[in-house]
């Protein structure tokens, strides 16, 4: 088999499974791991990939710190189903936290007033959608404003955390790294969705299928501190098995 011949074997394949991996590459190709890292640089450099570790993807794997109303429009309607799912997971006399971001927001739009509901949160929006209702109780963490994201982020916010115990957190994030984890845009929020999940009995991740595959530059956690990502259909049946491997409940909607 020829460069031009490997090249595209390497294409379709990624083009049909979204992403792959190098050893595979080397096996299924019968090149050595030095030829694949060369045949993996000169597509990426004609576009046609993006490398990662261990292997390349179809994808940008990298998320960008978008600004919250850019990020409301995109995937509108998956967020939507997303945060109905998620609001029926939240019961009468529960304490539950929610983080920032438009999946969360989608949640908070689709919650119904519950008998003694306490709602904790970073995210502006989210408490002031919530405060709508007389029926919701709503503590809103203090910090620093993060304009781009109009939540809170900082040791502030971090302090109140200490004085709570939730029962449910509903956590939004940027990217799902089947080796790296969850990842946010901005490390101080990532630091404090860290203590957030200290503080919570279980943590419930709301992502639509675009955040699969992406990393953001400040690590969240790893895979042991999830119970529940609640995503859409077009997630993989490949990154749903792995995620299920993890002890994690995958919720489809």
């Amino acid at each position: 088999m020829n460069t031009v011949e490997r090249h595209k074997k390497i294409i379709d394949k990624i083009n049909q499974e979204g992403q792959v991996k190098s050893q595979v590459l080397c096996d299924e190709l019968d090149v050595s791991s030095v030829t694949i890292r060369k045949d993996l640089k000169f597509l990426e450099e004609k576009g046609m990939l993006y490398r990662m570790h261990g292997g390349a993807t179809l994808n940008n794997p990298y998320a960008t710190d978008r600004h919250v109303s850019e990020k409301e429009k995109m995937n509108l309607s998956e967020k939507m189903m997303i945060g109905s799912a998620a609001a029926k997971l939240v019961t009468a006399n529960d304490s539950i936290l929610i983080a920032s971001g438009t999946t969360v927001l989608a949640l908070a739009k689709s919650i119904k007033p519950l008998e003694n509901l306490t709602v904790i949160t970073s995210a502006l929006n989210v408490a002031l959608e919530l405060n709508k209702h007389l029926e919701i109780e709503v503590i809103q963490l203090a910090g620093i404003l993060r304009k781009r994201s109009s939540s809170v982020t900082g040791m502030y916010a971090e302090g109140n955390l200490h004085d709570f115990s939730c029962t449910k957190l509903f956590l939004g994030v940027d990217g799902i790294d089947l080796e790296f984890g969850l990842t946010t845009a901005n490390v101080m929020e990532a630091r404090l969705n860290r203590e957030m999940i200290k503080v919570s009995q279980k943590t419930i991740v709301l992502a639509d299928s675009s955040k699969f595959g992406k990393r953001g530059f400040g690590r969240i956690c790893g895979f042991d501190n999830i119970d529940e990502i609640i995503t859409d259909s077009k997630i993989s049946n490949f990154t749903k098995s792995e995620l299920e491997e993890f002890g994690i409940k995958v919720t489809i909607v």
